[in-house]
């Protein structure tokens, strides 16, 4: 390619990086994500020099991806700058002030208004600053004289320490974030397959701290946002097919006939994209798309057709089907050759935009190629079917119906599908991403953090004097250094403290843990009891529903009466009603579950409800000792102990040492002679102290209180253990109360209920019974069905608390 020639001839030049786009394209990316580069990826944080640790490492694992091509790593820092540290003390010996010194600076190279000049009625500010030749080097800086209290001028040195440093060059930010970008270019690859593997590297390659994150745009957010509007885009599609349809054939048997043309050539245009090895991409949906409207117009022709025999006067259905495709073959043959011979350039072109024809045309194609095979064979036979045997082939002709209907939804798969996810992957993925747990975690670091602070032996004492302290003539100095140290166990008691404080945290995260993972289970089988309440009401509301068609059918015969109608179709609604509340309340589950799981996923569920496996471990009352809450709370008693060891320790002695070092300039006498001692001749020692308290009632307070704080953590605990022992033993009872009714249900009541069932269904429709009878038999095995499922779901709830109580996860 020619881009791969121009990065060869390119790459000998050092410290510099390429890339190659079209302008347009490089717009649009730009205008997309602020990078001209095809895919971006943004890492977001407070501190630029992790971002640009973590760039540097997401950069060397995209290198490693093949078909991302230009690489480009932000630079965030690298730019020279002098940086002025204020000496506080030194401007306070000075009799200075931060301003002061600010102003100066500012007025040397920034410049500062010293006055106005008038001309006329224009005004101009008069600005002062150093030369241009006295602002080129950091030694002006260092020389610039600041006037002190006294009227002397120093200079900036003197109260400053002026150095250059490399400082950031840019600071990015997103919606107020600091952030760092990673760019490159896709070639000979799709998007999607490059940004996927990149994830999976950078997730078991990287660990982001806290607080840190990576996003990833650029095409593959443009790929995302269009998946997003095709989810609407194609089933409204699929509507508007229907509702034209509807209108022009006045007939919803024949619209949903005509319909099943759409799984017909969606058949051919996943299997056209796996012969040619293409990935189903946004312009392959659009093709799925463009595709369905062309292959709905064979149907129309054929069925169109069939209709106008039908007026003619041809009864016989197996001649109006013969006749009619025979007349309709070549117009329907011509309605798929001409699309298809306009899309093929497409298919084949190699020229600019081939990447977004190719796919569109291969769909078109293969689908027309498929759909016209198919519905000169399938689609009479199903006209067939329709027109003869509509009564006895209707539930399984509406299945075939709606299974076309779903197929080209299907084929958008990849577009965003719907999550089947076990019990244990609910559990793994809420671990990982609720934040009660990452807050637990951060917790952890927290107090290990603080652990650290076990050695802090506070700050050290540096003084200097200078004054006329050992005579008038002469001004002496003096310097002294001095630092202040706790009794030895004093820290170990801290170190102590600590590890306490982190056993409670990593406890507290178990316990958010169990929480969690018992709400998730709760929330699992209360969902998979609500999906076999809703099987028990649909079998019913089939039952019911032919019970109604057939009373209103009597009815109108004269074979029975008003009562046994209004019956039927009461009970029928009632059912109905039913199920619209279970399915709300699923609903609302559903989206607990989501919440509890941090996800937006659309989640499906793969298991039937059933009995969880019991142990004779759960009716040891003991186990309740293992669980998380209640090991937090004896953790807390070991904190208290700890705290209560640290304030004994505090009442021990402290100790201080130091050192000093002086001038006393001026005459001594010594052996009866007098020798002078000049600044040169310096005058040194050591201190060592002990502080030692004196009045003890506030430290013995202390000591008191954090004993009072052991005891109250102690009461604590005891309360907690009778709760959660209470709280256990109780759930015991539950468990095995439903499992007893459980039993009952399972072994008696329910295949009686649904004998009872079966055998009212054929009493009553041979007439043996009526259908007060009839009815009665319906409720009482419905309600038995129904008082099962409570039953079960009762005892897998006993199940879970048992679990939680426990802490078993």
């Amino acid at each position: 390619m020619f881009a791969e020639k121009m990065h060869t001839a390119l790459s000998v030049i050092p410290g510099v990086t390429f890339g190659f786009q079209q302008p347009i394209q490089m717009r649009f990316n730009e205008l997309m994500t602020g990078a001209r580069q095809d895919v971006v990826i943004k890492i977001y944080g407070e501190d630029l020099d992790k971002l640009s640790s973590y760039a540097n490492q997401v950069g060397k694992l995209v290198n490693t991806v093949s078909g991302a091509e230009d690489l480009y790593v932000e630079q965030v820092t690298g730019l020279p700058q002098i940086n002025i540290v204020l000496n506080r003390q030194s401007i306070a010996k000075y009799g200075l002030d931060i301003e002061q010194i600010n102003t100066v600076i500012e007025s040397a190279f920034a410049g500062k208004k010293a006055g106005v000049v008038y001309e006329g009625e224009r005004r101009f500010d008069i600005v002062v600053r150093f030369d241009e030749n006295h602002r080129q080097e950091i030694e002006n800086v260092e020389n610039i004289f600041v006037t002190t209290s006294t009227g002397n001028q120093i200079p900036l040195n003197q109260v400053a320490d002026i150095r250059f440093e490399e400082g950031p060059n840019q600071i990015q930010r997103d919606d107020t974030k600091r952030r760092i970008s990673i760019g490159f270019n896709i070639r000979n690859r799709d998007v999607e397959s490059i940004v996927e593997e990149i994830k999976a590297k950078v997730e078991n390659n990287i660990q982001f701290a806290p607080a840190y994150y990576a996003t990833y745009g650029g095409q593959f957010q443009n790929l995302v946002e269009a998946r997003q509007r095709l989810l609407i885009a194609v089933p409204v599609a699929l509507l508007l097919i229907f509702v034209l349809l509807f209108f022009t054939f006045k007939s919803i048997k024949q619209s949903l006939l005509i319909f099943t043309a759409i799984p017909l050539s969606a058949i051919g245009g996943i299997l056209a994209l796996y012969v040619r090895d293409m990935p189903f991409s946004i312009s392959a949906g659009v093709g799925f798309i463009a595709l369905f409207g062309v292959a709905v117009l064979n149907g129309i022709v054929l069925i169109a057709e069939f209709n106008h025999l039908k007026a003619l006067g041809v009864t016989d259905i197996k001649q109006r089907v013969l006749q009619g495709t025979q007349v309709r073959l070549r117009p329907v043959v011509m309605t798929a050759l001409v699309a298809s011979f306009g899309f093929l350039p497409m298919a084949i072109s190699t020229s600019s935009g081939a990447e977004v024809q190719r796919p569109l045309a291969t769909v078109v194609i293969g689908g027309l190629i498929t759909a016209t095979l198919l519905t000169l064979i399938v689609l009479p036979i199903l006209y067939i079917y329709f027109e003869k045997g509509f009564k006895k082939m209707k539930k399984s002709v509406t299945l075939i119906i709606i299974a076309g209907m779903c197929l080209p939804l299907s084929s958008t798969a990849q577009i965003k599908q719907a999550q089947t996810i076990s019990l244990d992957q609910a559990i793994t993925t809420a671990l990982n991403n609720n934040p009660s747990i990452k807050t637990a975690l951060l917790k952890i670091e927290f107090q290990q953090k603080i652990r650290e602070t076990a050695t802090d032996i506070g700050k050290t004492n540096f003084n200097w004097q200078h004054g006329q302290y050992n005579s008038i003539i002469s001004n002496d100095n003096y310097f002294s250094i001095s630092q202040n140290f706790a009794f030895p166990t004093v820290y170990n008691k801290k170190a102590n403290l600590g590890e306490a404080n982190i056993q409670s945290s990593v406890i507290q995260k178990q316990v958010a843990e169990n929480q969690l993972i018992a709400k998730i289970k709760q929330t699992y089988y209360q969902l998979q009891y609500f999906e076999e309440y809703k099987k028990v009401l649909k079998n019913l509301d089939s039952i019911y529903s032919a019970f109604s068609e057939a009373s209103t059918a009597r009815h109108k015969a004269g074979e029975s009466n008003l009562l046994e109608k209004n019956t039927a179709e009461t009970r029928y609604m009632e059912i109905k009603n039913q199920l619209r509340m279970v399915e709300v309340d699923e609903e609302a589950a559903l989206q607990e579950l989501k919440i509890l799981m941090n996800v937006a996923d659309t989640l499906h569920f793969n298991i039937l409800l059933q009995p969880l496996k019991s142990t004779k471990e759960m009716f040891d009352t003991a186990k309740y000792n293992n669980n998380p809450l209640l090991l937090f709370f004896k953790q807390q008693i070991q904190v208290e102990q700890q705290n209560y060891e640290l304030e004994k320790a505090k009442m021990l002695p402290e100790f201080n040492v130091g050192y000093f070092n002086q001038s006393l300039i001026g005459t001594q006498t010594i052996d009866g002679a007098s020798q002078f001692f000049g600044a040169n001749k310096r005058f040194t020692g050591f201190n060592i102290g002990i502080s030692v308290p004196l009045w003890f009632k506030p430290l013995i307070a202390q000591k008191q209180a954090a004993a009072i704080q052991t005891d109250i953590a102690k009461s604590k605990y005891t309360e907690k253990q009778n709760s959660i022992k209470s709280q256990y033993i109780y759930a015991v009872q539950q468990f095995i109360r439903d499992k007893n009714n459980l039993e009952f249900y399972e072994q008696s009541a329910l295949p009686q209920a649904k004998e009872m069932q079966t055998n009212a269904q054929k009493l009553f429709a041979s007439g043996s019974i009526g259908y007060i009878e009839y009815v009665q038999a319906l409720n009482q095995s419905m309600q038995i069905q129904l008082t099962w499922l409570k039953t079960l779901n009762n005892y897998n709830q006993a199940i879970i608390q048992l679990e939680y109580l426990s802490g078993v996860k």
